[in-house]
């Protein structure tokens, strides 16, 4: 059996990381349905994927709270832990050869990351860009996709607000994080609060508190 393993989510300072692994015997049934990288499809066609690649495989996804992230980045390196997490996805579909997308800039020490974790052995073919080469680890980065797309879309919900992708690039994300903590002079919920991102914004309006507080004050 093989199993491809991806993620969603490393770096937006809003939403969970996902991590997906699928497994199947054969990656014969993905080729016909042409899978890709998850990054090269529309939403639209990731959803109606995901249910396709879900019943020829076995799968697993984890889903990481942005809360949890702020937790581990504390001790550990994000390379480190996604490394974990990988191998957490693995260890539960036990395959003789797992396909990885390899996170750290060092193939080689990414694969040795990854094995460390696991406690059976497991051939592991750790390459940059292998949501591009092996199907069965595009198949991973869409239902890895189409979950985070979800959560984002529940975040949104509860919020009440437009949120955009979570991604520091989006300007959506950017304006509602700032319009968030002008309006409760806090982060918002499932926000990435060790995020670069998240400590500027905060750290701008609470300057802005000042300068405004010793206007009124002069």
């Amino acid at each position: 059996m093989i199993v491809g393993v991806d993620e969603a989510g490393r770096g937006p300072v809003i939403g969970p990381l996902v991590v997906a692994g699928v497994a199947v015997e054969s990656d014969v049934e993905l080729r016909h349905m042409n899978v890709r990288d998850s990054k090269k499809l529309s939403p639209e066609r990731r959803e109606a994927l995901a249910p396709e690649i879900e019943k020829v495989s076995t799968y697993e996804v984890i889903v990481i709270p942005a809360e949890r992230i702020d937790v581990m980045r504390s001790e550990m390196s994000l390379n480190d832990f996604e490394a974990k997490l990988f191998a957490e996805v693995i260890d539960k579909l036990r395959p003789e050869t797992a396909y990885v997308d390899a996170a750290d800039v060092d193939e080689i020490e990414f694969k040795r990351c990854v094995r460390k974790e696991l406690a059976f052995d497991v051939e592991i073919v750790s390459q940059h860009n292998a949501d591009e080469l092996f199907p069965v680890v595009s198949a991973a980065s869409i239902l890895a996709k189409v979950c985070r797309d979800r959560q984002m879309r529940t975040i949104e919900d509860e919020i009440g607000m437009h949120i955009g992708s979570g991604y520091a690039s989006d300007a959506d994300t950017i304006a509602f994080l700032e319009t968030w903590i002008r309006t409760h002079g806090s982060l918002p919920p499932h926000t990435r609060a060790s995020w670069d991102t998240a400590r500027r914004l905060l750290a701008e309006a609470r300057n802005h508190k000042l300068d405004d507080f010793g206007r009124r004050t002069a």
